[in-house]
């Protein structure tokens, strides 16, 4: 079929404003937060879940393959059409649909931003605990589909544990709805968690049952300044060991707090190998005074050379603002960087932190260490020069013996972040042939045609 009547068809569904095809238009949608880009033939912007079961179905007769899309913010270039086909991009599906305070949910299609929903149903006294970096440009579809996390997973979870339903597209434009408010339902397959971190490859996702907390009322946050970054990492399994779950962890090293300083000039140390953010929280500000006082105390007690405790709240911003700038600011030390996602298990840090820094003396270039080291992901990031062949192929190799280092202390290839392309070829290493197969089967029973997402994951 010709592209003019493909255009006229999806401009039928979705109107004309809906259909983009210019070639300054599709450009807009060929990548996401990685190097990888891929130009789709065409992108539509559906108002409905009828209009998306309707695009699918047109898709599906067309044979052509369907992306999902949300603000493209990912880094696993999930989204990017890697073979063409057609972008569904659900960000003009931005309602928050409902509010229940009785059972704690908020109902909300799946382009709705995910700080835009939590400043909501913060107004009505809940909270909405996941907390991607790109919370402010990402959006709550595209956080199911990847199962985002953040810096609270270590006390509140990832996405995928506040999932309570979910509006489906199937192939061929079936619409499938999942769960609801009950908070305990064991009938049947959890189809909710299948759906999760799927990427895009089984349906696409429209609408989100979520559930919500009640809003914490109380935080205290302090910076945590270590001359090493062995002691940082012991540090944080002793706070875990002593009982205390704060509500944030974070990591930063040296490199990583250099070049926010220099970006931001916030008054930082330099001097230092590495840095913890604490953050407690709860309802009763007692208890979260004595935590922070406990976890302050122990960072002395394995090493820290000081510890620095928020006193209003526009310090506490500072501090978030020095973590949330970590990435953007890497661009000071080199052109491009790789930013991977690797989780370990929590006392497997200090080595993890060992091998990553022998791997950057190994291969000469710079990896930068930072991320949630409550949970155990860590977010290494490799700065080179793009434009250099020779650069470029080196960090092929450290990617890989990245990977191998995580799997070898009993980690994963990704906390966070999925799999998308850019980790496939380490796949069947992490889960091995049994696990591979029954996946392939599931994409195949749900996906007959290979209409979704074709060439992530699988």
């Amino acid at each position: 079929m010709a592209e003019a009547e493909q255009v006229n068809r999806l401009a039928a569904i979705a109107g004309r404003d809906g259909v983009l095809h210019s070639p300054e238009d599709l450009v807009s949608y060929s990548y996401d937060g990685t190097f990888v880009e891929s130009r789709p033939d065409l992108v539509v912007l559906p108002r409905s879940t009828d209009e998306v079961s309707r695009v699918v179905k047109l898709a599906g007769e067309l044979g052509m393959p369907i992306v999902p899309r949300g603000m493209g913010s990912g880094l696993a270039a999930a989204s990017v059409p890697v073979g063409g086909g057609l972008v569904v991009c659900l960000t003009r599906m931005n309602r928050i649909l409902e509010i229940d305070t009785a059972n704690a949910t908020v109902r909300a299609e799946a382009g709705v931003i995910t700080a835009e929903l939590q400043a909501e149903v913060e107004q009505v006294g809940l909270f909405y605990p996941p907390d991607p970096s790109s919370i402010r440009h990402s959006t709550i579809g595209g956080n199911i589909a990847c199962n985002a996390g953040g810096p609270r997973c270590l006390k509140y979870g990832v996405t995928g544990d506040y999932v309570m339903g979910l509006t489906v597209v199937l192939a061929g434009g079936e619409i499938l709805r999942t769960g609801g408010k009950p908070v305990k339902d064991v009938t049947g397959y959890d189809m909710n968690a299948l759906f999760t971190g799927s990427e895009g490859t089984l349906g696409i996702i429209t609408e989100a049952l979520l559930r919500l907390v009640a809003k914490p009322r109380h935080a205290r946050t302090a910076l945590v300044e270590f001359t090493s970054l062995d002691d940082a990492s012991t540090a944080v399994n002793a706070i875990l060991r002593a009982g205390i779950v704060p509500a944030t962890l974070e990591l930063m090293d040296q490199t990583a707090i250099i070049c926010v300083e220099e970006a931001m000039h916030l008054g930082l140390a330099t001097d230092l190998e590495a840095s913890l953010i604490v953050e407690t929280d709860g309802s009763d500000g007692e208890t979260v005074v004595r935590e922070i006082d406990a976890a302050a105390r122990i960072c002395r007690e394995n090493g820290a050379r000081s510890v620095k405790v928020a006193q209003s709240a526009e310090e506490r911003a500072t501090l978030w603002r020095a973590r949330r700038s970590i990435s953007p600011a890497l661009g000071r030390r080199a052109p491009n960087k790789l930013g991977e996602d690797i989780t370990v298990p929590r006392s497997a840090i200090p080595e993890a932190a060992r091998r990553l820094r022998a791997i950057s003396e190994k291969y000469g270039l710079p990896i930068v260490i930072f991320g949630h080291a409550g949970d155990g992901n860590l977010h290494p990031n490799i700065l080179f020069d793009r434009r250099d062949p020779q650069q470029q192929a080196t960090v092929e190799k450290m990617v890989e013996e990245l990977f191998a280092l995580a799997l070898d202390l009993g980690g994963t290839l990704s906390g966070e972040h999925g799999v998308g392309v850019l980790k496939r070829p380490y796949l069947e290493r992490a889960l091995g042939p049994v696990s591979i197969s029954i996946q392939r089967k599931i994409k195949q029973a749900l996906d007959p045609q290979n209409i979704f997402n074709p060439g992530k994951i699988w």
